[in-house]
Order: C-alpha cells, then sequence, then structure tokens
C-alpha cells in the first residue's frame, strides 16, 4: 500500500483533497495544482465553492487569475464530500477556535472527519494541518478512523503537518516555508514525507504527531510571550513618559541576543490569540500550570482596555467624552497589508467604543464591508479618506497601520489621532501614542 502510495505521489497521478479552502488550504491547493497535481477542493461553504467555480477569489492577496489558472489544471471545488473517495491525498486545514469557556473547540475538525469516514479507503495518506493540543491525532482521530476497519499505518497513513502560513509577507510562500511533518508511525511519516516534498522545498520530519502538534504551539506560543514582554514594556515606558517605539528601535540595532517584537492594541489572526489556550488547557491533564504562558495571554488581552482609558483620557482633556463622540477606527484587520479580520483587535475597540456610547465608523482599503462574523456585528462600509471626513470625527484610532493610509493627511487634518502603532515618530499635538 504504502510503496504504491508514495510512487503516485511522486510521479504527481495521485488525486488530492484539499479541505477547507479558506486562507490556509486555498494557497496549499494553488500549489498543489501548479506542479501538475489534479486537486479536489472540498469546503461547507456552498457560496465560496460557487466563488471557485467562476474563477473567483474571495481573498485578497490570492488572484482570481491564480484561481482561473488552477481550475484549467483540473482543480474542482465542491461541497460533496463524497468526492472522497476519488482522492489518494486528504489535507484537513479546517478552523480550530475557542468556545465560549476559552476551551479547544475541535468541532470543525472532529465534524470534517466524521464526514469523510465514509469515504476513507486503502491506500490513501491524510494529514491534519489544523492548529491543536498534543495528542490530537492519535486520541481523535486515530480511534475514529480504526473503528471504520482501516488499520492506521497498513491501510491508510495518517500524519499532523501544520501550516505555517502568513498572509500578506512577500517574502515566504508555501513553497519556500519549511514543512514540518510527524506521523502516527514511520510508514505515516514516509506517506506524509512524500505528499508534501513535491510541492515544499524543505519538509522537516519529527517523531510523532505529537511533537508536530507542540511544534506548532511552541511556535505561536514564543510570539505571544514576547509580544506580552513588549506590552507590558509600553506600559511601563508609558508611565515613564517614554516612546516605547523609539526604544525598540534603538536595541533592534544590536545584532545578536535581540529581536524585535511591537506592542499593539491586543493580538489578532486565527494563531496567536488561540494557541497558547489549546495548550494551557492540554497541560492541565498533566497537573501542570503554564503560569508563564496564561501570563503573557492576560497581558494581551488587556491591551483593548488600555488603548480605550487613553482615548478617553485624550477626549477629556479635549472636553468631549467617549459617549456621543464620533470616532474613526482605521484598519480593522488583524495584522497591515491583509483582509483577514479574525480575531482582530480592532473589532473588540470598535465593539467596546459602541457600549461606551461612542458613534463608530471604519476605513480600511483591504475591508471594503464589514464581513459576516461569527461573535461580532457591525452594519458598515470602509469610509473613504480625505481632508473633508477625517474633520468630521472627534477621534481617529489608529488600530492597524496598512501601508496604504495617507499618514501625511492623516496628522494633518484629523483633530485628534490616538496611535496605537508607534506609526507618528515625531512630536505633534493632536496624537496620543497608545
Amino acid at each position: 500500500m504504502k510503496s504504491e502510495l508514495i510512487a503516485k505521489l511522486d510521479d504527481r497521478t495521485a488525486v488530492i483533497g484539499i479541505v477547507g479552502l479558506g486562507y490556509v488550504g486555498l494557497p496549499l491547493m494553488l500549489r498543489y495544482a501548479e506542479v501538475g497535481y489534479k486537486v479536489v477542493g472540498f469546503d461547507i461553504d456552498q457560496t465560496k465553492v460557487d466563488a471557485l467555480q467562476a474563477g473567483q477569489s474571495y481573498i485578497e492577496h490570492i488572484s482570481s487569475g491564480s484561481i482561473k489558472a488552477a481550475t484549467r489544471l483540473g482543480f474542482e471545488p465542491t461541497t460533496d464530500f463524497s468526492r472522497a473517495r476519488d482522492v489518494d491525498a486528504l489535507i484537513l486545514c479546517v478552523p480550530t477556535p475557542l468556545n465560549k469557556y476559552r476551551e479547544p473547540d475541535l468541532s470543525f475538525v472532529l465534524d470534517t472527519t466524521e464526514s469523510l469516514l465514509p469515504y476513507l479507503h486503502q491506500g490513501m495518506v491524510l494529514s491534519l494541518e489544523s492548529t491543536t493540543y498534543p495528542g490530537t491525532t492519535e486520541e481523535e482521530l486515530k480511534p475514529r478512523i480504526e473503528k471504520f476497519g482501516l488499520t492506521i499505518g497498513q491501510d491508510i497513513f495518517l500524519v499532523f503537518s501544520p501550516e505555517r502560513e502568513d498572509p500578506g509577507n512577500p517574502s515566504f510562500s508555501t513553497r519556500s516555508i519549511p514543512k514540518v511533518c510527524g506521523g502516527c508511525t514511520p510508514a505515516c511519516l514516509e506517506a506524509g514525507i512524500a505528499l508534501y516534498r513535491q510541492v515544499i522545498d524543505r519538509v522537516v520530519p519529527v517523531s510523532s504527531t505529537r511533537a508536530a502538534e507542540l511544534t506548532k504551539l511552541l511556535e505561536n506560543i514564543h510570539r505571544s510571550v514576547n509580544i506580552g514582554l513588549v506590552n507590558e514594556m509600553k506600559l511601563v515606558a508609558d508611565k515613564m513618559g517614554i516612546d516605547i517605539h523609539e526604544v525598540i528601535r534603538a536595541a533592534a540595532t544590536k545584532p545578536f541576543g535581540f529581536v524585535p517584537y511591537y506592542p499593539g492594541p491586543g493580538i489578532g489572526g486565527h494563531c496567536i490569540p488561540i494557541d497558547p489556550f489549546y495548550l494551557t488547557w492540554k497541560a492541565r491533564e498533566y497537573g501542570m500550570h503554564t503560569r508563564f504562558i496564561e501570563l503573557a495571554g492576560e497581558i494581551n488581552s488587556s491591551m483593548p482596555d488600555y488603548v480605550i482609558s487613553k482615548l478617553s483620557l485624550a477626549l477629556n482633556q479635549r472636553n468631549k467624552s467617549i459617549k456621543g463622540s464620533s470616532i474613526l477606527v482605521l484598519g480593522i484587520a488583524y495584522k497591515k497589508n491583509v483582509d483577514d479580520v479574525r480575531e482582530s483587535p480592532s473589532v473588540l475597540l470598535m465593539e467596546k467604543l459602541r457600549d461606551l456610547g461612542a458613534e463608530i465608523a471604519y476605513s480600511d482599503p483591504h475591508v471594503p464591508s464589514f464581513p459576516k462574523m461569527r461573535a461580532h456585528s457591525f452594519d458598515l462600509a470602509s469610509v473613504p479618506l480625505s481632508k473633508g471626513v477625517l474633520q468630521q470625527f472627534d477621534c481617529v484610532l489608529l488600530a492597524t497601520d496598512h501601508d496604504r493610509f495617507d499618514y501625511e493627511l492623516l496628522v494633518s487634518e484629523a483633530p485628534l489621532i490616538v496611535d496605537c502603532r508607534g506609526k507618528f515618530v515625531g512630536p505633534a499635538d493632536n496624537v496620543i501614542k497608545a
């Protein structure tokens, strides 16, 4: 089984199935199609499938032209999970959010697996890419598959290979980012390496799926902890009357032993605000209390309230209150130059300000209208920036520092700017650092 599968993967006659056509699955689909594989893309969202069938992209940094090119090469998007019987490899790229108790929510992974089980067959490889806690692949997926009579490592090959997409980063592509891969058995690992080595420049094997799962968590917890540190440093610097961004720029000139991280209004995206909780939850099973990780999470989660306190003070100094003030939020994506609003602190700021009585608007050249979100709702469209528009607002809150904003226009025309990103370097009477 294994040899036949690897041979098909190596000569690119294997059919690749990718489940979840979002920020992770869609770039991966393009890469497999680009090198000559036939790809079947699965998604439960009919509107996404309809758009792809029409050759249209719904992700800003992925062009519609690339979707049309993939379609010409044999890419087929579908909501019909029975098509999984036709593929030789299945790659799961579905969300792993938190529930309302800040605990791991594996419902997307498990529901997807249950939907696919009737169509799994001998001689295929299944890879989970969704970020999760160590043990998920072997404790949740493996028994479900084996209950259907397929032996892992003999009939079907199960691996975990965490996604490492960085939307909007021009320096790294799906191909150039090294791919970590761990298998349930040595044979599974061989199949996993064969699956990815045709499309990724470097595949990094590890000893188990658990090691691969923990690798992804370490990567993002590392970022969360360092962002928490620099956010706390921002609070200290603010009390001392020091510009933390000036300090970071100076420290970053050291050619060794220092990596610059930057403070902000909170943390966002599909990984960093969520992944630490996957590990802290699982660690409790082993009697471990991850105090360091949780402290960083607490600091990062407190940043929106800090920003609002600075904004409130700035308005108060101008004889205004948040209630009744008109506030324009600049940038609702979770980071600059992308259209991804998942877990964006900007959206949380908008909600908090609205609840305090402010009249909220936003401007984001990457997000023309406020998207449908599970936990947030605004009936708003992006406001184009101009001299007349800026002068209509009591306060402009720079939450995400997109390059496409005209910062000279902002500083010259906005009555008050609360800068969460350290974008305005020189002193200005209308700029408050937050």
